[in-house]
């Protein structure tokens, strides 16, 4: 099915000329609320005409987006910390773009930004929460990634939230991800000892071969009760979580005195069709004095400085590294979102546009 002007259910892009694809913007709008696992029966993709800046306002073209887990809990109905995208609207997403036409006296043409872009190819933005971003400094997906959200996730939650301590032992979940890779490197920079959990030897062989991991747990080859007890034989002082489940009762289990859990997702509950699996060990805490806090990345906006700062200088002395997966064409996204559930990504999962 060929896509023309107006909504279209089917993923196959007619072909364009440059001037048709500056006058169209190709989107993905959410088309119905998921159940369990989303669907492409849950998006519609939809080729309309370019939008032109008002007043205060500039086009961008969108370079690259950003895909990750909070995505499924955007689009669930309900309460949260962010309203949920409406049906009919363009799915949310963070995104690097080029400007290409402006009337906003901050943004000129030609400039690379970072912002709430949505999935789609072309952006109008009046520049509230965008800032622009440098690609002589950086490839432009790491300012999705290590210099992006994940990054400012990972930074203030180990650092702010975690409070971490050189010489503590540090237990990561969805440690081969986008955040977990990066909580773990920076635990290590100031000096603890860190155990990661993944899935699969290769990424556990990544976590201690190229990430620097004291050590890595397989959780689909291993038990983890046995698996933590070994690799942490002094308990856990601090748990960075984003699997919830199962796994942050195992590693409540052996939370040390003055412990600390910081909840930064529970990708194993998100697409449950059961009521949330909550923690059974959560009496550790009372126990241990421990301390569990959940967080938003949004809520260290302002100190946003001091974490792109450090990051950015730790990552220019190589002391951190990141991978960012790549995959072509904003037709793919029902299918690539689902890779962020199944571990089929290796690193930060990013959409080329």
């Amino acid at each position: 099915m060929q896509i023309g002007a107006g909504p279209v259910r089917g993923w196959q892009r007619s072909p364009q000329t440059i001037e048709e694809t500056l006058m169209n913007n190709t989107r993905v709008l959410l088309a119905s609320r998921p159940v369990g696992l989303p669907t492409r029966d849950n998006w519609t993709i939809e080729t309309v005409p370019v939008e032109k800046p008002g007043e205060g306002e500039f086009l961008a073209e969108v370079l690259y987006l950003s895909l990750d887990p909070a995505m499924r809990g955007w689009i669930k109905e309900g309460k949260s910390y962010i309203p949920p995208v409406e049906i009919g609207a363009v799915m949310r997403a963070g995104g690097v773009a080029r400007v290409v036409e402006s009337r906003h006296p901050d943004f000129a043409v030609g400039d690379h930004v970072v912002g709430i872009a949505g999935v789609q190819s072309h952006w109008v933005s009046d520049g509230q929460g965008v800032r622009k971003v440098d690609p002589a400094a950086a490839p432009l997906p790491k300012y999705l990634g290590v210099l992006g959200m994940p990054g400012m996730t990972a930074y203030f939650g180990i650092l702010d939230v975690g409070a971490i301590q050189a010489g503590e032992t540090v237990l990561v979940s969805g440690a081969a991800g986008a955040v977990g890779s990066l909580v773990g490197q920076i635990a290590k920079i100031k000096g603890c000892q860190v155990v990661g959990i993944a899935g699969g030897r290769e990424k556990c062989d990544y976590l201690t071969g190229e990430l620097g991991f004291d050590a890595a747990i397989d959780y689909k080859s291993e038990s983890l009760y046995p698996a933590i007890k070994a690799a942490c034989p002094k308990g856990i002082d601090v748990y960075f979580d984003n699997v919830g489940g199962e796994t942050l009762d195992a590693a409540l289990a052996f939370l040390r005195f003055k412990g600390r859990v910081a909840l930064c997702g529970a990708i194993s509950q998100y697409n449950s069709t059961e009521p949330v699996q909550g923690p059974k060990n959560y009496l550790s805490l009372l126990v241990n004095r421990g301390r569990m806090e959940g967080f938003i990345v949004f809520d260290f906006e302002k100190d946003y400085p001091r974490g792109i700062r450090d990051m950015s200088l730790w990552l220019a002395a190589g002391k951190l590294k990141s991978r960012e997966h790549i995959v072509k064409g904003i037709e793919t996204f029902p299918d690539t979102l689902l890779m962020l559930f199944d571990g089929r990504n290796q690193g930060k999962l990013v959409i080329e546009v």
